[in-house]
This record gives structure tokens, sequence and C-alpha cells, in this order.
């Protein structure tokens, strides 16, 4: 009888499940939701600081759209599952008590207390001048607003008696391979860690000294475990999935989105979904440089069995397009004229395929770069004759690619030996638009990978490694 994988990608508006079939690879069964968990200064739950600032979102109902998401999937097959794989939203930090992380009172299923929001990758509360008083790690990667250990740094200078409620954190993916284990603290592989900052991915080794002379809670540190081993096993029967189940510990779902799509050492991968990344796999001996490069727009992220993949990581992706949507639904609300989001998207990809090439130039970097953070969007070249939705949308899909390939120019791949670039993402799967522009963009020839996404990576990593 046939055994499954239950893959889960805790993303940043999304969750999505899958059941990968064990022998054959294939996926069974899957479902995605929108976890529609942000919180605004207009949303009811009122935010400590500027919304443009800090990023949460609403722990509960991330949870409570996972609990959903899973039980959508067949009963019996989930009965089944032979292991469960966790990835997701890599950076944020969310926090708990150990002891009484969640409940487990009401069925088959577990629901959050004793938490905190959960602080995303975006979250901007950590200033220029706050992370430059803060000390060089020891790491090749640097530290920006919104990573889990700049994020805490953040706390113990502004608000240590927050910290005191709690005495565990990690990612939310951590959160809920911790919960699903019944585990005492948090365990945390080296591809989440290093999204976190002060952790060298050489030693496997978190920056204890660096971090305690900085006044760093050091109990809220996770242990660090193999990217691709197991965290434990479901304390509890979960959806119908036994307990005794094997749950691997959590893995970034930058790395799970490549895994599921890169097959062959040559493929370059490039996402555009919330944010964007352009990716390829670096040769087996390739180590990190020692200190960070913060002016590099390329940087060096552990993948798996000691290798790296090099990424030009971007803030802007499927975000400046949802943003452009936003400001015109804005408008037009204003004008008295009232269209909903996803029908606007759709007219604005109608009119730019009706445009097939536009003069107006968009840089659209309206989140700035890790990189290069007071480089904000701009558009240029206007003239009367284009202005119309066509070349505006035309004009900023092409931005996004231009603007990542600046970061990673194509010249570089090719010196890579890069032969293919292989396509994923939510934003590229929806938006012809964008497709066109990265087929412009790369002289090598672009593939869409039918599985490339990281829900289904998470499950094929536990797959190959069982």
């Amino acid at each position: 009888m046939a055994s499954y994988i239950l893959g889960l990608d805790v993303g940043t508006t999304s969750i999505k499940a899958v059941l990968l079939e064990s022998d054959s690879r294939t996926v069974a069964a899957s479902h995605s939701m929108p976890t529609a968990s942000d919180i605004s200064d207009t949303g009811g739950i009122k935010l400590r600081f500027p919304a443009t600032q800090a990023r949460e979102q609403d722990t509960v109902r991330i949870i409570d759209t996972l609990n959903r998401c899973v039980g959508l999937l067949p009963g019996d097959k989930l009965q089944r599952v032979r292991s469960v794989a966790l990835c997701g939203q890599m950076h944020g930090v969310l926090f708990w008590k150990a002891k009484s992380g969640c409940d487990w009172s009401n069925g088959d299923f577990f629901t959050p207390r004793d938490t905190s929001q959960l602080i995303t990758w975006q979250d901007g509360r950590c200033s220029g001048s706050f992370l430059s008083s803060l000390p060089q790690p020891d790491s090749h990667l640097s530290v920006a607003t919104g990573f889990g250990c700049a994020t805490i740094l953040w706390y113990t200078k502004h608000r240590l008696e927050f910290l005191e409620n709690f005495t565990a954190a990690g990612t939310i993916q951590d959160y809920v391979v911790s919960m699903l284990c019944g585990l005492d603290g948090c365990v945390m592989t080296p591809q989440n860690a290093a999204s976190w900052g002060f952790f060298n991915t050489s030693s496997n080794q978190w920056n204890t000294d660096i971090l305690k002379g900085a006044g760093f809670p050091l109990h809220l540190l996770p242990q660090c475990v193999p990217s691709g081993c197991f965290a434990g096993q479901t304390c509890s029967a979960w959806h119908g999935i036994p307990a005794g189940t094997p749950v691997g510990a959590a893995l970034g779902d930058f790395q799970c989105s490549v895994y599921s799509c890169m097959s062959a050492r040559t493929d370059a991968v490039l996402n555009i979904s919330t944010s964007a990344q352009l990716t390829y796999a670096l040769p087996a001996d390739f180590r990190p440089p020692d200190s960070p490069q913060p002016a590099s727009s390329i940087s060096f992220f552990p993948y798996f069995d000691s290798s790296y993949l090099a990424v030009a990581a971007s803030l802007n992706g499927g975000n400046v397009l949802a943003t452009f949507v936003k400001m015109l639904t804005a408008w037009m609300k204003e004008l008295g004229a009232e269209l909903n989001d996803p029908s606007l998207y759709e007219k604005l990809i109608c009119c730019a395929l009706n445009q097939e090439t536009s003069d107006l130039r968009v840089s659209p970097t309206v989140l700035g770069e890790r990189h290069s953070p007071l480089c904000l969007g701009q558009v240029t070249n206007i003239s009367a004759s284009n202005l119309s939705l066509g070349h505006v949308t035309r004009a900023l899909c092409r931005g996004v690619l231009d603007n990542i390939t600046s970061m990673m120019p194509a010249e570089r791949l090719q010196q890579a030996g890069v032969s293919r670039i292989v396509g994923s993402g939510s934003a590229l799967a929806r938006n012809e638009v964008l497709r066109q522009e990265v087929e412009r963009a790369f002289p090598q020839p672009v593939v869409y990978g039918e599985n490339a996404d990281s829900a289904v990576g998470v499950a094929m990593v536990l797959c190959d490694r069982l």
C-alpha cells in the first residue's frame, strides 16, 4: 500500500500542503490557502510601531490556516503519512513558552498558546543606525533588519521586559516542528540559522561570545541540527497522521524551492513570488569569505551537505506588482470607481500583453535592497506617449527583471557554466508578461518547473534521505 510524505510550506502570504507518494516521488494531493495574517494598525489589532516599520503576522491565524489546509487533504492518505517535512519563510522570529506553546485539547490538532506574533523578514524596526551599532558577526553573511538575531537584539535594547515572557524562539516553521514533536526547546537547521544572522556556516555554530557581549539572551538561541535530519516524532495524532510519525527539522523555503526544480548543477533557478531570487549551485569545494560583504548584491546561502548556493536575493518581486495594484485600487476608490484587486491584476496583464515594448523605465525597488537600502524606486523617461496602463505595467515587469539581473548579471551565470534558467514562483506562474520579460533578460533558454515549489521540495528532501 502506498505511503506518503507530507510537505508543508508556511509562506509569507499562504500555506501549501502536499502529499508526495514515497515510491514514485509524485504529488498525490495538494492544497493551498492564503493566511490573511498580516497585522496593521487598521486591522483591529494595533501595532506598537508605525506600519511602515513593523511587519508582524497573527500566529493564531497562521496555525489555523495550517490546520485547515492539512485537514482538507484526503483522510485515508493522511493516515499513511510516513514523515512530515516543513519549510517556510526565513529570517523572521516567533517567541513562545517552551512548556505551554500550544494546546492539543481540541482534538487531533494544536492551537497556539503563550506565543508572540510572528515578526517577519519584512520587518523594518531595526534602523540603519541601530544595525551599525551592532558588533560585526563572525560570518560571511551580513545582518539586516528583519533578521531574527537583529530583532531580538532590538528587543534587548528597547523592550527587554517583552523577552522575559518567553523561553524559546525560532522561525514560524521551527515553532510548528517544536509543537508537533512536543520539544522542550527549538531546533533549527543551518538554512534557517544563517537567515537569522550571527551564525557561522563553516563551523555551524552561533556567534555566542559576540552575542553575549551585545547583551543577547543566549537561552533563546535554538539548538542547531543538520539540514535534512529529523527533529523528532509527532507527540499526538494530527489530522489522522499517527502519533510517533517522524518530523524533519524545518528548512528554508528558498532552498526547498530550488531543490524541487534544479535537476542539474548547470541550472540557475529564478524564483519570483513575494520577493525574487536568482541562484545557482557553487562547486562542492566552495567556501564562503570569512567576513560579511554588505555592499555585495550576491550572498552565499547554505544548501545541503556543506554545499552553497550563490544567491541574488531581492526584496522586490511580486510584492512590487501587488503594491502597484493596491495603489491603483486606492486611487479608484478615491474617484468613486471601485474594482477588486484580482480583477484589476488580470486587466493590467491583458493591457501589458497588448503593449509588447515600452521606452518607459521603472526601477521598482520600493523596498530598497539589503545591499543598498536607500536606493528606492524611480520612474524615468516619461513621455506623453508612454503613460497607458499597458506601458506602465510592461515597464514595471521589465523593471523587476532589470533589478534582479543587475544584482546577478547574465554574464556571471555564463561564466559559472549555467546553461538553462528554471523559472518558478507564484508571480511568474500567474503573470505572462513577467515570463516574457524573463525570456528577454537571459541568453540561456528558460523553462518553467512543473513542481517548482517549496512544499514539494521539502517533501522531496525527506523522500531522498529516508
